[in-house]
């Protein structure tokens, strides 16, 4: 009976068979969770860097893909053990990075504040601003804390979606995305107006992140049948050993009697994602299309702070205001994954679907050409994030769905991740390079951009046809 009701209920918003309820609904808890840890804190890690100094942000884009470089390796290897449930990788992911929001909360607060104690006031201790006056403190902790963040946004959403691809067939996931992709939307909004409300508070909201992040992980267990999964993949395990001359064998002694091997074997499993992508042509495309998005969406990120920066010098206010931008897109991308996102995949497909966001970046890049000013600025990132999550983001994911657990598991992350980054560290560079031509004006910048949207579309273009061949194959393929 109660499922009935909540199938009604979610039939006003998507088409959801009743054996999809469950992971559907910890699905959209979970990411609803994640999105909510991370927005609270975004408003204060875009205000530590932009703190900075907006000509410091290449160097932290830089930083980030050293530090993503580092990490990705180790999430695959998280997420691909066999004798770890998926959903237990999940939790531990989850609660390492909660852990890591105590640790910068203390780092804000207990040491230095500590430090600190003779200026600093009871009225003042949660406000960030008093610290411009403490050079290499404020540098270095402001810096981590930026980098650390969008190392977590990264992988904590990639580790979802991989596990969302692994339990959802091509099919499910054209039906179910945008609905997914709307608890993610509402933890944004969630997020954003918790930030607005409690900016006063600053690194307290650190504490409230931490919280989410523990409301997330325990969302994750239920997603999916680990047991399932895990027979799935272990017997999958077994057939390519067999297949392999005396190959399960082999390995077993050698594991058994020498820690040196099997270390050596650990390692080369940690880059097994990287050796996975370039064995793929279609996994290729994938990582052409995530770089190409990343790299024109740096350009519109590093216009976006020098806005914000130009228009507002309170650090309090900067993370009012960024707040309260991210809550109001939020709200129509929650409407449109709601409303939206099922039928316009369904109708237009998939190839469509990911052809939208480049051409909605090029026509927005040619209007900040023609008018580079703040309104242009920030109605071009509203737009372009909306196309992103009710279209064109939903589809990247269903991308994943004709994909092998292992491609899943272990490419996905290091797509996800290590080439989100370097599409940073590349549109970081070459905004570097152009920092005379800022002075102009952004029209350069965008001018500079639209060649890299038409290689964009090019490449959308391509891979959905790949991804409805690969989905049919799968339709027609006995089971």
């Amino acid at each position: 009976m109660a499922n009935a009701y909540i199938e009604a209920i979610l039939g006003k918003f998507v088409h959801v068979h009743q054996s999809e309820i469950r992971p559907l609904l910890h699905a959209f808890s979970a990411f609803f969770f994640l999105l909510s840890a991370y927005f609270v804190v975004l408003p204060l890690r875009d205000e530590a860097a932009i703190s900075l100094g907006t000509s410091a942000l290449p160097m932290l884009f830089l930083a980030s893909l050293v530090l993503t470089m580092l990490a990705a390796p180790a999430s695959s290897y998280l997420l691909s053990y066999p004798h770890l449930p998926k959903g237990r990788a999940l939790v531990l992911l989850y609660r390492f990075f909660g852990g890591s929001l105590i640790f910068f909360f203390l780092l804000y607060v207990k040491r230095v504040l500590h430090s600190l104690r003779p200026k600093l006031t009871a009225k003042n201790a949660f406000n960030l601003s008093v610290w411009q006056d403490f050079s290499w403190i404020f540098t270095v902790v402001r810096a981590s804390f930026f980098l650390w963040i969008a190392l977590l946004n990264l992988f904590t959403i990639s580790a979802m979606w991989a596990r969302v691809t692994d339990i959802m067939s091509s099919e499910a996931g054209t039906r179910l995305f945008g609905f997914v992709g709307a608890g993610a939307t509402l933890g944004q909004l969630i997020g954003s107006l918790l930030a607005v409300a409690m900016a006063h508070l600053g690194p307290v909201l650190l504490l409230v992140s931490a919280l989410m992040m523990e409301l997330a992980a325990r969302c994750a267990l239920s997603v999916g049948d680990d047991d399932l999964n895990q027979s799935s993949v272990l017997r999958l395990k077994r057939d390519e050993c067999a297949s392999d001359e005396g190959g399960l064998t082999h390995s077993g002694s050698i594991e058994q009697n020498s820690p040196k091997p099997r270390l050596v074997n650990k390692l080369v499993a940690m880059l097994e994602g990287l050796r996975l992508i370039v064995a793929s042509t279609y996994l290729l495309h994938i990582c052409a299309f995530l770089w190409l998005s990343a790299v024109v969406s740096s350009f519109f990120y590093f216009e976006k702070s020098a806005v914000v920066a130009g228009i507002v010098h309170d650090p309090l206010g900067r993370r009012i205001l960024l707040a309260e931008i991210n809550s109001l897109t939020a709200v129509f991308i929650l409407i449109g994954q709601l409303t939206m996102t099922g039928r316009l995949l369904t109708w237009f497909g998939i190839p469509v679907a990911l052809c939208a966001l480049p051409m909605v970046a090029f026509l927005n890049l040619t209007a900040l050409a023609a008018s580079p000013s703040s309104a242009v600025v920030a109605i071009s990132e509203a737009t372009r994030k909306v196309i992103n999550y009710v279209v064109t983001r939903p589809a990247r994911e269903i991308l994943f769905t004709v994909t092998t657990p292992e491609e899943k598991y272990k490419a996905k992350v290091c797509i996800d991740t290590l080439v989100q980054r370097l599409g940073d560290a590349a549109a970081a560079g070459v905004y570097k390079m152009m920092e005379g031509l800022l002075l102009e004006g952004p029209s350069a910048v965008a001018i500079s951009a639209l060649p890299i949207c038409v290689g964009w579309l090019w490449v959308a273009v391509s891979l959905g046809r790949r991804q409805a061949t690969l989905a049919k194959m799968l339709e027609t393929t006995p089971r």
